[in-house]
């Protein structure tokens, strides 16, 4: 039962982060906001789950006293989660700004309304005719028009490529079974013409990535922060995503302008969004990568280590109709970083940390928390399945320090507390994996 002096908050398809940053800043919350989660979770949610459904148990009251509704789920929670507001009358994002921002064709073509000069060239792509002509050079990237991850996306290099990937039986079963959601959501709230089945071409974009992070109340576009994101030479995987960003400051301020015109003409209100983005020094070009309507749960703790600001704190101001207040330099910390953990070739879970395990490192260093994605005797073998397709992640670690290189000892000693053990997969023929114990 909530008490009176506070709200019923709903989080809708809860995610891998949601429990433990709410947990890290719930100082902030506790007295005024009590949370329920809502089934099912992101990562259990069934391809052809009955998400409309959903929403219409929300709206009659099937699922409980609801006084705010907010989710760190890119598809379908946010969505979801501004139809439930939208349809109760509550704060929240509308529910067809967030589909036209996350469909990325209509996302680009929006920001390329509000800022041509960060945008590359792209173009619509039907996996069902895949010989048709690209009205774009080659080489260049195409990825679905509504994915997650990295999953599917890829550098083609000839028309003849493209084809060859279109036509294989991966893009087939996404088309048909995991947009699947995402169409019903389309055809029921939205007037789009193009659904989840398509894909999107775009012109190559290289630089230094980055997460530019903020929120959007009112007519106000606030930025929590740019986060600077750390790639694997070999595979170009995400290894590391350390705040504050060591771009330039002109450079800060131009991707902070950027967001802010382009969150305002995608129209988006009561809601987080980050938007990845690069820098290229050569030709001083910043360029949009993506676009994604929601708070980036992983992030969150980073910006209160340096800052003062857990970003679910901002996301709860939002979905409970108060205007967001950001600290900022009145953390504990000079610099924080997110650490995805992980093996680039398949191999054995030989040793894994249990949740007491775990308890105890981050009680070891305060601020760390640790997300542990393996158990001992799993395979970490299906790449295709990953959010990149190169590696598969099984932990991530958030760390606060003096620097980049504290950050980088206070990694390798939680690590080495937690005994992470990989071994190596014997494969049908009888051979085994090499090197598999890099962990970046």
């Amino acid at each position: 039962m909530v008490g009176d002096a506070r709200r019923a908050v709903l989080v809708v398809f809860e995610t891998h982060w949601d429990r433990k940053q709410l947990g890290a800043c719930a100082d902030a919350w506790r007295d005024r906001a009590e949370i329920a989660f809502a089934e099912p979770s992101d990562a259990d949610c069934a391809w052809d789950f009955d998400v409309l459904g959903l929403i219409e148990r929300a709206v009659s009251g099937g699922l409980g006293r609801i006084d705010a509704v907010l989710s760190s789920s890119d598809y379908p929670g946010a969505t979801i989660a501004a139809a439930i507001a939208t349809r109760r009358g509550l704060p929240g994002a509308r529910p067809e700004r967030v589909i036209a921002a996350s469909h990325k064709y209509a996302s680009r073509q929006a920001q390329r309304r509000a800022v041509p000069e960060a945008v590359p060239g792209f173009a619509l792509v039907d996996p069902m005719r895949p010989e048709a002509p690209l009205p774009l050079a080659f080489p260049c990237f195409v990825k679905p028009v509504k994915g997650a991850f990295s999953v599917l996306a890829r550098r083609v290099e000839t028309p003849a490529e493209l084809a060859a990937f279109l036509a294989t039986p991966a893009v087939r079963e996404f088309t048909t079974g995991y947009v699947h959601i995402f169409n019903q959501l389309v055809r029921a709230l939205t007037s789009l013409e193009h659904d989840g089945r398509w894909f999107i071409a775009e012109e190559l974009v290289s630089g230094h990535p980055v997460t530019v992070e903020g929120f959007a109340c009112d007519g106000e576009v606030g930025i929590l922060g740019i986060v600077d994101s750390g790639l694997d030479p070999r595979t170009r995987s995400f290894v590391r995503f350390d705040y504050p960003s060591r771009l330039p400051e002109p450079v800060q301020g131009r991707m902070r302008e950027v967001a802010r015109r382009v969150v305002r003409e995608l129209g988006l209100d009561r809601t987080l969004f980050n938007l990845e983005m690069a820098w290229e020094p050569a030709t001083d070009r910043v360029a949009i990568i993506e676009v994604n309507p929601r708070i980036c749960g992983q992030f969150a703790d980073l910006y209160q280590k340096v800052d003062g600001t857990n970003g679910y704190e901002v996301a709860l101001a939002l979905a409970l109709g108060e205007r967001p207040r950001l600290r900022f330099g009145a953390g504990p910390h000079r610099a924080a970083a997110s650490f995805p953990l992980r093996v680039f070739e398949p191999c054995h879970v030989q040793g894994a940390p249990d949740a007491r395990a775990i308890a105890a490192a981050e009680a070891s260093l305060p601020g760390a928390l640790v997300w542990s994605e393996c158990a001992a005797g799993d395979e970490l073998a299906d790449f295709d399945a990953g959010e990149d397709g190169a590696s598969h992640r099984f932990a991530v670690v958030n760390l606060g320090g003096t620097s980049r290189e504290d950050l980088d000892a206070r990694l390798a000693a939680i690590v080495k507390r937690l005994g992470w053990a990989m071994g190596p997969l014997r494969s049908p023929a009888g051979r085994t994996s090499r090197d598999l114990h890099d962990t970046r």
